[in-house]
Parts: C-alpha cells; sequence; structure tokens
C-alpha cells in the first residue's frame, strides 16, 4: 500500500509570534589578576555569580594571570564567560553601574 498527500500547511502567524534576539559569543579577555569577580563588557558591568580566586588575592590554580581568553556571551541582563580550558564563569548585570566596584593593585 502506497499514498500520497500533500503536507499540512502550518497554521503559524508570524506576526503574533515573539521576536527574538540572536545571541552570539565573541572573544574576550577575561581580567582574572586579583580573582575572578567583575566583567565590562562593551560600557555594562556585570558581577560573578561565584566569584573565583585562590585565598590570596590571585585567580585559581589554571587560570591565567592576568587574562584568561576565551568568549563571552551575553543574553538579557546575563554574561557567560567560557575557554578553551572548560572553565565557565556566570556573570549578572549591574544595572547602572559606571565603574568597577573594586580595583585591583
Amino acid at each position: 500500500m502506497s499514498g500520497c498527500a500533500t503536507p499540512a500547511t502550518p497554521t503559524i502567524d508570524a506576526s503574533t509570534s515573539p521576536a527574538t534576539t540572536p545571541v552570539s559569543s565573541v572573544p574576550f579577555a577575561l581580567f582574572t589578576h586579583c580573582g575572578i569577580y567583575e566583567a565590562r563588557v562593551q560600557d555594562t558591568f556585570f558581577l560573578a555569580d561565584q566569584p573565583l580566586n585562590d585565598g590570596h588575592g590571585n585567580p585559581p590554580a589554571g587560570w591565567g594571570n592576568p587574562y584568561q581568553s576565551g568568549t563571552i556571551t551575553v543574553a538579557g541582563s546575563q554574561a557567560v564567560f567560557h575557554d578553551d580550558s572548560g572553565h565557565t564563569v556566570t556573570f549578572h548585570e549591574r544595572p547602572g553601574a559606571t565603574s568597577f566596584l573594586q580595583t585591583c593593585s
């Protein structure tokens, strides 16, 4: 037995579908010298959900110092850093911030 039929036409109304903004990763040098606490992406400042350091004001073992190269992806108020070593850090925006909370010596 065989049959043939035309495929059903989807009934999605594009005018009522929510618009989506494409999200892409961009190369990023994360400042790590005094630990991983904050990131600035363009003019937006972000705080790490879980700050990372070695307990002595340095980045944890396995991280570059003073920078770790990778990519960062910003989606809404969240930014996520990834690198080729498998590190991942999630940050959340500090609305209205115009500078870092702390300055590293």
